[in-house]
């Protein structure tokens, strides 16, 4: 493994007690059945998909960087590829979690917008990736 793709995989390994933190706090949502949480739908269902969401998509990053080295690709595409595997696991729950960071909020904010960024940066950073790969 690259320094540059053992580097990114520590980075992701640092953030691994965030979304610790985000599930005790979904747990402690729960137990103290704190309001704004328990009686919102619309906010539980979208701090549990930021909560899944950074789970999965740091497993998927980690993944994918053991394969950025063996692809066929330039050492700016690899670059790319590596950013592109980074910046969902962060995006993607923050725009999830900032959408409806108000106990009151029934519907998402502008902020959910981020949701829709990583998902696009995901989406060039697996295709890049795949390509690499096949060639």
């Amino acid at each position: 493994m690259s320094t540059s793709s053992r580097a990114t995989a520590g980075l992701l390994l640092v953030l691994v007690p965030t979304i610790e933190f985000g599930g005790v706090a979904l747990l402690s949502y729960i137990r103290r059945r704190t309001p704004g949480y328990l009686d919102n739908p619309v906010r539980q269902n979208l701090f549990r998909a930021m909560h899944a969401h950074a789970g999965v998509l740091v497993i998927l990053a980690l993944l994918g960087l053991l394969y950025v080295d063996a692809a066929d690709l330039g050492d700016g595409a690899k670059s790319l590829v590596r950013a592109c595997l980074v910046v969902p696991p962060i995006a993607m729950p923050l725009g999830f979690g900032l959408s409806v960071a108000s106990p009151r909020a029934t519907e998402p904010n502008a902020f959910i917008a981020l949701v829709y960024v990583g998902a696009a940066v995901l989406t060039v950073g697996a295709v890049t990736l795949g390509i690499g790969l096949l060639r």
